[in-house]
Formats: structure tokens, sequence, C-alpha cells
């Protein structure tokens, strides 16, 4: 028997039906696949917008990326944080044994805040339902160290993957040097979906741009039939002061190499490094719209294996947002976001955009979207 077969038996049965009508549907289905409805048993008992705080997974890389005098070492160190920063987004937040599944579908207006030892603190809003986007800022201002940015997800069936772009980007801002940094998002595929075992890889290519003028293309690759890595990157730094371009290379999710001057030494061993949990305020001192606080119900249910349970304070959720959504358009209401105001994008990058997009090639997929979300400060 195979590990798939194992898997397929664990569905529990009350759940059966509504998993062979869900891959019956994604046979056929064409479009965005976010209003499909996930059988229960497939939900992860978190809201996607707490996965916007995974920026921060590793903190003191985030705090130490200006830490040095030299342009070129703080962006190595840039690199650090955002290759942490993958890891914790798609890889280190799925428990031991455990397969990926699907985050709840934040309602407009939710919001995520927590913060670290070190004084690293993030808020995170849906600032957008249709489509959806999740606004995210992070700030350790001992540090100077500042992170902007908003994520929405395009979603597809392709053969047996869900595919998944995703629309936004992140800059990172060192307020004590008056330097930015511009860092796009690269795709991702679900696998395993049919064996009711979902996981995750990355896939495209993903670019970085710093006003001090340093730039990178980081090409993510997985393992194929016969060779290969899963979680593989190959990021090729670039900087007219180089006199030929340095290879960063290795696993996202683990050990990587930097090559410079035809001199390889290790850059980072993710693996040593501990996840550090933030603190978040208890579910009695949250305010109603905080993700923790909305999905309390579903969440229990779901840890409890009480699926039936768990879709009808789901339903509830959704019914009271969709009513509510009614009486704005009756009362020709526009809501507008409490943490977050939406900017043109020049307003937070500058022209690293345009940059971006002269030195990309023609694997280059302009995901960025129009405009941004700006936080309030």
């Amino acid at each position: 028997m195979t590990s798939s077969d194992n898997t397929l038996e664990s569905i529990p049965a009350d759940q059966q039906g509504s998993f062979s009508s869900f891959l019956k549907t994604l046979a056929s289905f064409t479009g965005d696949l976010s209003s499909l409805t996930c059988p229960s048993f497939l939900l992860a008992p978190i809201s996607l917008l707490e996965y916007s705080s995974f920026w921060a997974d590793q903190p003191e890389l985030l705090r130490s990326v200006g830490t040095s005098d030299n342009a070129e070492e703080r962006f190595y160190a840039a690199m650090k944080w955002f290759i942490s920063s993958l890891n914790g987004s798609f890889s280190s937040r799925v428990p031991k044994g455990e397969w990926e599944k699907k985050p709840f579908n934040p309602i407009l207006g939710e919001q995520f805040i927590c913060q670290w030892q070190d004084n690293t603190r993030i808020v995170c809003e849906q600032v957008s339902h249709h489509p959806p986007v999740s606004g995210f800022y992070i700030e350790n201002k001992e540090a100077g160290v500042v992170v902007n940015g908003h994520d929405g997800q395009k979603t597809r069936f392709s053969g047996t993957q869900m595919l998944i772009d995703q629309i936004g980007y992140c800059t990172l801002k060192l307020t004590q040097r008056d330097e930015t940094y511009l860092f796009t998002l690269p795709s991702v595929s679900v696998n395993g979906i049919w064996y009711a075992a979902p996981y995750v890889e990355l896939y495209g290519t993903s670019f970085v741009h710093s006003s001090s003028g340093f730039s990178a293309a980081i090409e993510y690759t997985t393992k194929g039939w016969i060779s290969g890595e899963v979680h593989h990157f190959k990021a090729t730094v670039n900087h007219e002061t180089l006199s030929s371009p340095t290879v960063i290379e290795g696993q996202w999710t683990g050990k990587s190499n930097i090559t410079k001057n035809n001199k390889t030494t290790e850059f980072l061993d993710l693996t040593k490094l501990e996840k550090q949990a933030p603190t978040v305020k208890p579910l009695e001192e949250q305010s109603e719209l905080e993700s923790r606080r909305i999905w309390k119900k579903v969440s229990e249910a779901l840890k409890a294996g009480d699926y039936a349970a768990a879709s009808t304070e789901k339903s509830l959720i959704e019914n009271e947002q969709r009513a509510l959504r009614k009486e704005r358009a009756s009362a020709n209401q526009t809501w507008e976001p409490a943490h977050f105001t939406k900017v043109s994008g020049e307003a937070i990058y500058g022209d690293l955009r345009e940059k971006i997009v002269s030195k990309a090639d023609s694997k280059f997929i302009d995901t960025m979207g129009e405009g941004g979300w700006m936080y309030k400060a």
C-alpha cells in the first residue's frame, strides 16, 4: 500500500463525499479558484492573514540588515532575511508530520497584530476582499528597519497542480541609511491534492533591487524525475562594482552557499535557526476584528476533529459578511481600512520597479499589480 493510499483512507467518513465532489469540481473548473469551498478536513485552523507575520519569521535576520556600513554586505543581509521569510511563509509554518492545508479566507477589515521579544512588531490587515489583498507592515524602530507590503492571490488549476500567482510586493527600508529594497514575489504550486496530501513548491523567478544599485534575480526550481532537489533556488546578484555576478544557491528551506570571485562559502543555514514565536494579545483583549477572535470557534472545531461544527461556524461568519456587504452597497458606503491607505506604487518604492523591469529578461512576469497599500503611521 502506498503512502497516498494511507492518506486517502485517513479522510473522515463524513468528509469523503465532500472531498470527491471537490475533486470533480477542480477537474472541470476554469478561472479563479478562491471562490471554491474547500472540504473542512483540508482546512488549517488559521487565517491566511496571519501568514503575513511569517515575513518576520526570523526577526534577528531582519534587524541585522542595516548593521554593516558596506552596501554589498547589507544587500546580502537583506537576501538572507528574504530567504528566511520564504521558509517561514511556505515551509516551517506547517507542523512536522502534517500536510499543507488551506487557511481561512480573511474577512474584510480583519486584523492580525503581534510582536517579538526584540521589539519587532507587525500589523496585518485585509484591505480588500474582491480581489482578496492583505496589507502588512513590520518595523523595528531601534534597528531602523521598516517593511511595507501587500499580497493577493490569483489561483488556477493545471493538470494535478494548483498554481498560485502572488500579486503584490514588499519593500524594506533602512531609515537610518535612506536605503530601500523592492522584492517581487515568487509563484506557488500546490501538489498532492488528489491524494489529500497537499504540499507547496515555489517556481518562477522573483526579483530584488536596492536603491544602492545592487540587484538579484532569484530562480526557483523543484526536484525533477531524475535529478535536482526540492525547494531549490539560485540567485544571481549584479552591480556595476562586481567584476562578475555573485551567485547564491541552495534550498530556501535549509542550507545555501554564496560564490563570489570563484570562491564558495556558506551563505545561510536555516536548519540552525530556531523559530521565535511572536506574542499575541489574549483573545479577551483583542478587538472583534482580530483574526484569532473572529475564527476562534472554527479553529477549535477543526482541532477537535468536529468538521460539521467547523463548517457551520465558518458559514455563519461568511453569511454575516455577505449581509454587511449588501448593507454597505444599499447605503452607498465606501469601506476604508483602519491601518492602511491606497497609494501609487511609486510613493512606496520610487523608481525601483522601473529598474527591475529594465534589467529583467524574458522570464520576468510582472505580478506587482497597480498601486500599493501604505501603513498609516
